[in-house]
């Protein structure tokens, strides 16, 4: 009966928002990020901090990996849905080579990249089958993970995005977005939703069918881009 129970709030069923299954790892990684965060700033030296945040961002792109190669040795990999190609999933294949060099444009991208895409995915989650299933631990542990590396490199490394880095993360995100049409096309796709909104509940609810949500979007994106460096513009004044 217990067995039956659980598979009935947990296995079977949608992660609905507000949920406990939504709710918990957000909790879970905000308390690690502050641990890990606090102690690699205060405990650790230099090349420790570069070793951990490596270590870490690893780890989120070895998930992603292991998730995509055992759905291939299943059999029903489909490259049209299935490719990490979503830009949470793109971020999250690619991060070590951020935290490996470091480089100050690739963190005035990712900033807000990471910040806005998983933003959504955050407050929205879009996953089929709740907890134990394996898309379940690698759709946490992506999206909350590549928000600890940002704000890692943000407070341990002492990067600070730039009024220009605004500009130039949103450049760069029009050049993502010309790649996945193209992509789109040639694999009848909808990879970053450019086609279709997502089945889940989202924000992009609220923004009308296709083509309208796309250009809604492609309207806000440097308000909140400037939202997101409102902070530290602010902070960067009073200091």
């Amino acid at each position: 009966m217990i067995f039956i129970i659980y598979n009935a709030i947990f296995l079977f069923s949608r992660v609905t928002i507000g949920s406990f299954q939504h709710v918990f790892p957000i909790v879970i990684a905000f308390l690690f990020g502050v641990f890990f965060i606090k102690y690699a700033k205060h405990k650790l030296n230099t090349t420790q901090q570069k070793n951990a945040l490596h270590v870490f961002a690893c780890a989120i792109s070895l998930i992603v990996i292991v998730f995509h190669s055992h759905k291939i040795s299943l059999g029903y990999y489909n490259i049209s849905t299935d490719l990490p190609l979503y830009l949470c999933s793109l971020l999250g294949l690619i991060i070590p080579v951020f935290s490996y060099y470091k480089k100050f444009w690739m963190y005035e991208i990712l900033l807000f990249w990471i910040i806005g895409g998983t933003l959504q995915g955050i407050l929205t989650p879009d996953i089929p089958l709740g907890f134990p299933d394996f898309d379940y631990f690698r759709y946490w542990v992506v999206h909350l993970g590549l928000l600890i590396v940002v704000f890692y490199a943000t407070f341990v490394f002492n990067m600070r995005p730039k009024l220009k880095s605004v500009f130039k993360s949103f450049m760069a995100l029009q050049i993502y977005v010309i790649i996945m049409v193209v992509i789109n096309k040639v694999l009848k796709a909808n990879y970053f939703y450019l086609n279709e909104k997502p089945e889940s509940a989202s924000l992009l609810d609220y923004f009308g069918e296709w083509p309208w949500y796309i250009i809604v979007v492609q309207i806000i994106v440097i308000p909140f881009f400037l939202l997101i460096y409102l902070p530290f513009y602010l902070t960067n004044k009073r200091s």
